[in-house]
């Protein structure tokens, strides 16, 4: 139902000013002896009336008030836990019966003048209750209950039935958020426990190193078998390589069974944990659970050296061992020993420097072809540096300058905390040489020096990114001040750590000089995630490139292939492929560019998730406080009927909705037109009958 009003912005009584004004013209105009009858001449000066009162009425500025009221039905949502556990652990003769129930409680509520809706867990619409799939791998009650509430906002939800076992395995709780609606909760699943035995968890570190032990702990639970013994097998590819008898105590249904593993090889490692299933057990489904292990490298070696002790290698050693994956080796002339070790980067502290001392650290990264960490200060020989050609051509008289260090906003190769900008301008000044600073090509400047308050474009810290190897510049001296303000006053020095860290993991990475480059976005998925490829593609000069046609091969360890075909494009996001089963993957990728065939590989996980196996007692008490938060009740299958009462006779009522709408009347086009067909009809008139 619509109405409107007209209404001005001026006092009505200016309404009779107008049609004075009208009436006025239309006599001055027509009052005279015309060569048409009198009826025509009438005719006439209504029109002149009509068109110039209502152009005078126009000038008041009058509004239309339009009111449009919609009626809307009220609303009851069935939200389904379509999780398996509900399937897996409820007699299936009660979940059919509450499936039916609730369909015919849908089709008569639909009959009594009710709009219905039908959710599951994936927040799709469901057609119908009866051909509901119980295959949702985690339950997550508190988002479609959440989901609900904002997708019915202001379409007059009246309430919300709830079929489910009360299980939750992700999100929090519902109990403890407010939903502005009924709840309806109807109960399914079995309260009592079940004999079993499982694997609830498995505790180990997904990376480690090649040749070391790694311990893997398996958190073993069982209800109902007390004094009996479980056999628990930890295998890799299909073949056992541990076995251990564990016997289950009847007053802990909770045990650990601790493995030692030998990390063999490098890259994906897939071990399978098994307790080999005990007559009488519910189920199986939960005696099984996979660990996939990343075995790397031994830890990355940084070779610290200065031609004499200083406060800053102190820092700097703080600041790259709270990395745990890396680790340093000092060496100072005269004080520590020069280890020849396969070291990956190395960190030069004044060095070349202007005294003797050093040159063996000096000799170790030129014949090694080491990157290096170039940390130049007042006993820096800048003449020596600059013959190294690692990025940086420094001229200097000797003297020095104190400045505070600026990030580069442009510098875009690796992230630095939020918190960098704010707390780089709260460092104490360093000592850095005054004099020219040139910038050599393929060197990216990663921190500005900054004098005062004033900004320059002399940079503090450089990278170099030519060739295999690359060097980093730091024109700094007293850095350790830096890590200690920092800590002093954040309570760790987040922005510090993470700027050595990440020069000393750009230095030790080697240069990508792959012209395709095709990889996961996660090294690690879910059997319920899609996973995700991004593709990059470069030419000759590796600049990128877009729209290649890219194969994508995906096999399991099965040896089973699927191919994918996708273009790479500029800010896209890549190709997904989809969910794929538990396991390990490898993968190949090829291109055409420029006529060449170019070619990426790598390897991913997808890890099996088994939460809906784990619990297999139905939580009808958190279904009962939900009910009780909005004033309702538990119901069950057997009470299907009173439930279909309990929501009639709630008596919810159809809600009006009303919107308004002001509209200058001068906007409406179709007045224009009126008004001037008006003068169109006149001044035909006017000419036909022989006007002068």
């Amino acid at each position: 139902m619509t109405s409107f009003r007209l209404i001005t912005t001026y006092s009505p009584w200016l309404i009779l000013a107008c049609l004075a004004v009208g009436l006025l013209y239309a006599w001055l105009l027509y009052s005279k002896r015309a060569p048409w009858p009198k009826s025509i001449n009438y005719a006439l000066a209504a029109l002149r009336f009509v068109v110039v009162s209502f152009i005078c009425f126009l000038l008041l500025g009058p509004l239309v008030r339009y009111i449009s009221n919609t009626t809307q039905e009220p609303t009851i949502v069935f939200a389904l836990d379509n999780s398996e556990s509900v399937q897996l652990f409820s007699d299936s003769t009660q979940l059919q019966q509450a499936e039916q129930g609730l369909q015919s409680i849908l089709a008569r509520l639909q009959d009594a003048g009710y709009k219905t809706e039908i959710r599951t867990l994936a927040s799709e619409p469901q057609q119908s209750i009866s051909d509901l799939n119980y295959t949702s791998e985690t339950t997550n009650l508190s988002n479609l209950l959440s989901q609900v509430q904002e997708e019915y906002t202001e379409q007059n939800l009246a309430g919300v039935v709830l079929l489910s076992d009360g299980i939750v395995n992700q999100g929090m709780s519902p109990t403890y958020s407010n939903f502005g609606y009924t709840l309806y909760p109807v109960a399914v699943g079995d309260t009592i426990p079940k004999k079993d035995v499982l694997i609830a968890s498995l505790r180990y570190n997904k990376v480690n190193y090649s040749g070391n032990r790694f311990p893997l702990e398996v958190e073993l639970q069982q209800e109902g078998f007390g004094g009996r013994q479980a056999n628990v097998i930890l295998k890799e590819n299909g073949k056992a390589i541990a076995n251990k008898t564990v016997t289950l105590q009847a007053n802990q249904p909770v045990q650990q069974v601790p493995f030692q593993v030998l990390a063999a090889g490098l890259g994906k490692r897939h071990y399978e944990i098994e307790v080999r299933p005990i007559q009488g057990e519910f189920t199986t489904l939960n005696n099984t659970k996979h660990a996939y292990i990343d075995v790397v490298k031994g830890k990355i070696k940084i070779l610290v050296a200065a031609a004499a002790p200083h406060p800053d290698i102190k820092a700097i050693r703080a600041a790259i061992e709270s990395n745990e994956n890396y680790e340093t080796e000092l060496y100072i002339p005269g004080l520590t020993q020069l280890k020849q070790q396969d070291y990956d980067v190395a960190v030069l502290h004044q060095l070349p420097g202007r005294v003797s001392g050093g040159e063996a650290a000096l000799n170790l990264v030129r014949q090694k072809g080491l990157p290096a960490l170039y940390i130049l200060g007042p006993q820096s020989d800048l003449n020596d540096y600059n013959r190294l050609n690692v990025g940086l051509n420094i001229s200097s008289n000797g003297q020095t300058d104190e400045v505070t260090p600026v990030a580069n906003a442009n510098f875009t190769t690796f992230k630095l905390p939020e918190a960098a900008t704010e707390r780089l301008l709260q460092y104490p000044p360093a000592r850095v040489p005054f004099g020219d600073v040139r910038v050599n090509p393929n060197t990216e400047v990663v921190l500005y020096q900054q004098v005062g308050r004033v900004k320059t474009n002399k940079p503090m810290l450089a990278v170099q990114t030519s060739g295999d190897k690359r060097n980093a510049t730091l024109l700094a001296s007293g850095i350790w001040q830096w890590r200690i303000m920092e800590n002093a006053n954040n309570e760790q020095p987040e922005v510090y750590d993470k700027l050595i860290t990440n020069l000393i993991q750009l230095l030790s990475a080697p240069r990508n000089k792959k012209r395709l480059n095709v990889y996961p976005v996660q090294t690690e998925y879910t059997s319920s995630d899609d996973v995700r490829f991004n593709a990059e593609a470069y030419n000759q000069a590796l600049e990128p490139i877009y729209g290649q046609n890219i194969t994508l091969n995906i096999k399991n360890d099965d040896g089973e292939t699927r191919r994918f075909n996708f273009a790479n494009g500029e800010n896209q996001a890549g190709v997904n492929i989809g969910n794929l089963a538990g396991g390990r993957y490898t993968y190949t990728a090829s291109a055409r560019i420029n006529g060449q065939m170019q070619q990426d590989k790598g390897k991913f996980v997808v890890e099996e998730l088994q939460l809906e196996a784990l619990n297999s007692v139905a939580d009808h008490n958190l279904l009962y406080q939900l009910a009780s938060n909005t004033g309702s009740k538990l119901y069950y299958p057997t009470s299907l009927q009173q439930l279909e009462k309990d929501i009639l006779n709630a008596d919810h009522k159809a809600k009006i909705y009303s919107n308004e709408e002001l509209k200058d009347l001068v906007d409406m086009k179709w007045l224009f037109f009126l008004l001037l067909g008006f003068v169109c009809v006149e001044w035909f008139i006017r000419k036909y009958n022989g006007s002068y």
